[in-house]
């Protein structure tokens, strides 16, 4: 397994774990399609993301690699106030849950959330949803090759 697969697993396993003490617990999906309804406790889904720099790290050769994935959480509600607050929520633990633990478990050397984005999203049996995507900086080190 790549570190970047190592990572965004640590990524993907750290929020399941963090969230699923929530009621109702939120899905937490990775690199998946969307469903076409969202359950009650809102759906997260962790995305690869792209790499943003890669630097060289001599004697012996190994990389510094920023990786940037995404967490998109999308929540549903009769009102629009449920759905802010349920997704203000999600927010407030996606954060903590990595605060809680930079390294995630040793994956990674740090992890660090972004600002969100934010829109308005229409669903299938779902008068109205409400979209964030946040991106998650991933900091690790890769002996030899990049692509290892």
């Amino acid at each position: 397994m790549s570190a970047r697969e190592t990572a965004i697993a640590a990524l993907h396993g750290r929020l399941v774990a963090s969230l699923a003490i929530r009621n109702p617990a939120p899905i937490v999906l990775r690199g998946e399609t969307i469903p076409q309804r969202i359950p009650p406790g809102g759906l997260v889904v962790v995305r690869d993301g792209e790499t943003v720099e890669e630097t060289a790290i001599l004697s012996p050769l190994a990389w510094q690699v920023e990786h940037r994935a995404e967490v998109e959480i999308t929540v549903a509600g009769a009102t629009p106030a449920a759905r802010n607050a349920l997704l203000d929520a999600l927010l407030v633990d996606v954060a903590a849950a990595i605060a809680a633990n930079r390294t995630l478990g040793g994956a990674v050397e740090w992890a660090q959330p972004g600002s969100a984005s934010f829109e308005d999203v229409e669903f299938e049996g779902a008068a109205a949803a409400r979209a964030a995507a946040i991106p998650i900086t991933l900091w690790f080190t890769v002996a030899g090759s990049p692509l290892a």
